[in-house]
C-alpha cells in the first residue's frame, strides 16, 4: 500500500455555487433529485435510533449469542471498554475555571482551536488562524473536552446495556445523562453563545456548532438505554425538551444561522446534527426538510471531479475530505427515516454520494497517494466507518478487508463490527 502518513503540500482547485443557488436547490430538490424514494423503508429494529441501523443491530446481537467469532470479539472489546466508562464522570459544564461573558457558568464555552496569539502584539490579541494546528489554550476550557468524551461514553455505554442487558451500564449513563443535561444545578443551557471563541475578536460564533456534532451519537445512545429501568419516563420527556430547546436555538439565533450558510464540512455536520435532534423530539416535517437541504449541499460542495473543494483548501485536506464525508454518511443513516434514499439520489447536476465515495475511496483506504496538503499524519481509523458504509450501501467489494488491513492487530477487537 502507498503511505500517506508522510507531509504532502499541494492544492486542488475548484469553485462552489453561489449561495443564491444553494437556497433556491432546497425547494426544489424534493421534486427533482432522482434516486429519492418516498416510502423507503425506516431502520428501527427493537429499539428508538436513527444513525445507527437498529434492525442490523438486532440481527448482530443474536448472532453473537449464537457464537459468531468476530462479533464475539468485538463485544468483549466493547465491555473493557464500558467498564473504564463506569468510572468516568459525572461532568458538567460548572467545572469550567472561566466563566463565560453571560457570568453564568451553565453557558458552555470553548476556544477556536487553530487560534493563537499575535507574537507582533503586546498582549497577543486578536489571535491569529494557523489552520491545522491546535492551540493547547483550549484545554484549558473543560467544556470542549468534556463534550465529546461525555458522548462517546454515553454510546459505549448504551451499547454495551445493548448487547448484555446488564442495567449497571444503562445506569451510568442516566447519571453522565442527568448531571449534564437535565439536573438543575449542573445542567448546560441549551445553547452554544460562547462555543469557538476567539480572543480578541469575539465571545463565540457559529462555528461553535462543530463541538455538538456528537449530538448524533447521543441521541443514539439516549435510544439504546430506551428500555432499562434507570431511564425514566421522565428523564426521556426532559431530555426531548432540552434538545428541543437546542434545535430552536439552532434554528433561529445568529450563531445558528450563520453556522447553517456555511458551505463546507461545518453545514454539512449542522444538518446532520440537527437532523439527529429533529428526528428525536419527531419532528419529522423538519427532519425531511433538513435532508433535502443536504442534498443541495452536495450538488454544490462536490466538484465535477469528485472532490470537495473547500476541504481540500485546508492544511490537513485528507482528514476534512473524510470529515465532510463522515458527516453526509451521517445524513444518509438518517434520511431512511424520513422515506428518503440519500444513498442513491442524484442531484440535477448529476453528483451523488456515491460519486464522492468511489473517488475518495482509493486514498481513505491508504491505496492511492493523497495529491493534497496533509501537514500531519492522517488518521486511517476515520476511514473506518465511510469504508464500512460503502460495504453495505454501495456494494463495495474489498471495503470491509481493508479496514481489517489497516487495523491490523486492533482488527479483531473493532467495535464498529457490532454496528455493521
Amino acid at each position: 500500500m502507498m503511505m500517506t502518513r508522510k507531509f504532502i503540500k499541494g492544492t486542488v482547485a475548484g469553485s462552489l455555487f453561489k449561495r443564491r443557488v444553494l437556497v433556491a436547490l432546497v425547494f426544489v430538490f424534493a421534486f427533482s433529485i432522482k434516486g429519492i424514494s418516498i416510502g423507503y423503508p425506516p431502520k428501527g429494529g427493537n429499539v428508538r435510533v436513527f444513525e445507527i441501523d437498529g434492525q442490523q443491530l438486532l440481527l448482530n446481537k443474536n448472532a453473537m449469542k449464537n457464537g459468531d467469532e468476530r462479533l464475539t470479539l468485538a463485544y468483549k472489546q466493547l465491555i473493557k471498554d464500558a467498564d473504564k466508562a463506569l468510572k468516568w464522570g459525572p461532568v458538567s459544564v460548572m467545572e469550567k475555571k472561566h466563566t463565560p461573558p453571560s457570568g453564568d457558568k451553565h453557558d458552555y464555552m470553548s476556544l477556536a482551536p487553530y487560534h493563537w496569539p499575535d507574537s507582533s502584539k503586546p498582549d497577543g490579541l486578536p489571535y491569529i488562524r494557523k489552520d491545522g494546528q491546535t492551540n493547547p489554550e483550549v484545554k484549558d476550557y473543560k467544556d470542549k473536552d468534556y463534550l465529546p468524551k461525555l458522548c462517546a461514553n454515553l454510546y459505549v455505554l448504551g451499547l454495551a446495556y445493548y448487547f448484555s442487558d446488564n442495567e449497571v451500564y444503562a445506569e451510568h449513563a442516566s447519571k453522565l445523562l442527568q448531571v449534564w443535561f437535565l439536573d438543575t444545578a449542573t445542567r448546560m443551557n441549551p445553547n452554544l453563545k460562547y462555543a469557538q471563541a476567539i480572543k480578541g475578536m469575539n465571545d463565540g460564533r457559529g462555528a461553535g456548532l462543530i463541538d455538538t456534532r456528537h449530538f448524533v451519537k447521543l441521541v443514539d445512545a439516549i435510544g439504546l438505554i430506551g428500555a432499562s429501568k434507570y431511564w425514566k419516563p421522565a428523564y426521556q420527556e426532559n431530555m426531548q425538551q432540552w434538545c428541543g430547546a437546542f434545535l430552536n436555538w439552532m434554528q433561529t439565533s445568529q450563531e445558528g444561522k450563520h453556522e447553517m450558510a456555511t458551505k463546507n464540512n461545518h453545514g454539512v455536520w449542522y444538518d446532520a446534527q440537527s437532523l439527529a435532534l429533529a428526528l428525536f423530539v419527531d419532528d419529522k416535517a423538519t427532519a425531511k426538510t433538513i435532508v433535502e437541504r443536504s442534498a443541495s449541499r452536495l450538488d454544490a460542495q462536490l466538484d465535477e471531479k469528485a472532490f470537495f473543494p473547500a476541504e481540500m483548501e485546508r492544511t490537513i485536506s485528507l482528514h476534512y475530505s473524510a470529515f465532510v464525508m463522515d458527516a453526509f454518511v451521517s445524513v444518509a443513516n438518517m434520511s431512511e427515516h424520513v422515506g428518503i434514499n440519500f444513498w442513491q439520489l442524484t442531484t440535477p447536476s448529476g453528483k451523488s454520494l456515491k460519486m464522492a465515495f468511489d473517488n475518495l475511496k482509493p486514498y481513505l483506504a491508504d491505496e492511492k497517494e493523497w495529491m493534497g496538503e496533509q501537514i500531519k499524519p492522517y488518521d486511517f481509523e476515520d476511514s473506518y466507518n465511510i469504508l464500512l458504509a460503502g460495504s453495505k450501501k454501495f456494494k463495495c467489494r474489498n471495503c470491509s478487508q481493508v479496514v481489517t488491513q489497516l487495523a491490523g492487530d486492533k482488527a479483531q477487537g473493532l467495535k464498529i463490527w457490532l454496528l455493521y
